[in-house]
């Protein structure tokens, strides 16, 4: 039996009700009050493509219920379906949980999704295979060997871009393929650093937007909140260039130009400074070409996925122009058709 997954859901709902069923997971819930003092709940439901939450009012039945589910419960959604800018509404809800078959079938997550992650790790590997630097090389080497399955399984964020399992393989991939093209028409930028940099930009998350070996769920730990990913990157960085220099090939690195400890600093300072401004969290500025680059493609490609999510998601106020979605800045138009040439 195929059922919508949140990414389609989210691209099929609109105004007018409609009635579709899911397999979501239970990632969250929070207890909230309206403003007249009436508890509710904020339910946030996840799979492979996505996450979206749902209110449950106090009056409602799921209201009860939910207090009986944990995080991580599998269920199987069945509703009359709407969506506006405050994002997906169910009525009429009807819900079980997910056993046997149907709970296995629903972890091995969406082929599409799946299809496209294999193709972006194949990506990363595969120019992660061309960089000249020992150094860096076996530095990137090292970490996908130490923490492959994990990278594999994280989030690229919370909300507003990649915020799936596996999302930060997409965005480090799309990233990485942006720097190498941007190397060829810049020559001057430093091409391992800037292929090693987006390889580690946003490592710390692994900490951060962590995902259980099984399931949808991200999950919190206390090194993500109480640090954040880039101290954390900048201290995974750290541990794993100490591991590469007690190997054997490490002792021809000693006379190598530039010095190893030069590489290590520009490889840090380009985790540093990725957010480019101290206001969105960054412990100092881009100083080096390798590191204005680096934020910009990182900006860039978080701005095109949310336009993207936008296109699919939103509702259009008249043709052609839909609703503004936050944190786009405003009402987006739809895009100008490629040119097909005459056949």
């Amino acid at each position: 039996m195929d059922f919508p997954n949140i990414a389609e859901l989210k691209q099929q709902a609109g105004e007018s009700p409609q009635r579709f069923t899911l397999d979501a997971e239970l990632q969250s819930r929070s207890e909230r009050q309206t403003k007249t003092g009436k508890p509710y709940l904020v339910l946030t439901f996840a799979d492979s493509t996505g996450s979206f939450a749902l209110n449950a009012w106090s009056d409602a039945p799921l209201f009860e219920a939910a207090s009986g589910f944990k995080d991580g419960t599998a269920l199987r959604l069945d509703a009359e379906w709407t969506q506006n800018s405050y994002g997906l509404n169910a009525a009429n809800l009807h819900w079980e949980r997910l056993q046997g078959t149907d709970l296995e079938a629903f972890y091995t997550g969406d082929p599409e999704t799946r299809a496209r992650q294999q193709v972006a790790w194949e990506n990363i590997t595969t120019l992660l295979a061309t960089l000249h630097d020992p150094r860096l090389a076996t530095l990137c080497r090292h970490f996908l060997e130490e923490f492959g399955p994990r990278f594999r399984r994280t989030a690229a964020a919370r909300r507003n871009h990649h915020a799936r399992r596996g999302g930060l393989v997409e965005h480090v991939s799309q990233m990485m393929r942006a720097a190498d093209a941007i190397c060829g028409v810049y020559p001057e930028l430093h091409r391992d650093l800037m292929l090693a940099g987006v390889l580690f930009h946003d490592c710390g998350k692994l900490w951060e937007n962590p995902y259980p070996e099984t399931g949808f769920a991200q999950g919190q730990t206390l090194y993500g909140e109480m640090l954040g990913h880039i101290p954390l990157g900048i201290e995974l960085v750290n541990k794993l260039w100490h591991d590469i220099l007690d190997l054997p090939e490490a002792q021809a690195w000693l006379t190598e130009d530039p010095p190893s400890e030069t590489v290590r600093l520009h490889l840090l300072h380009l985790i540093a400074s990725h957010h480019g401004a101290y206001e969105f969290g960054s412990p100092t500025l881009p100083r080096t070409p390798e590191a204005m680059a680096l934020h910009h493609i990182d900006n860039l490609d978080a701005k095109l996925e949310m336009v993207k999510d936008a296109y699919a998601e939103s509702t259009q106020i008249v043709p052609g122009i839909y609703e503004k979605r936050f944190p786009l800045p405003a009402n987006l138009v739809e895009p100008l058709p490629h040119y097909l040439p005459p056949t």
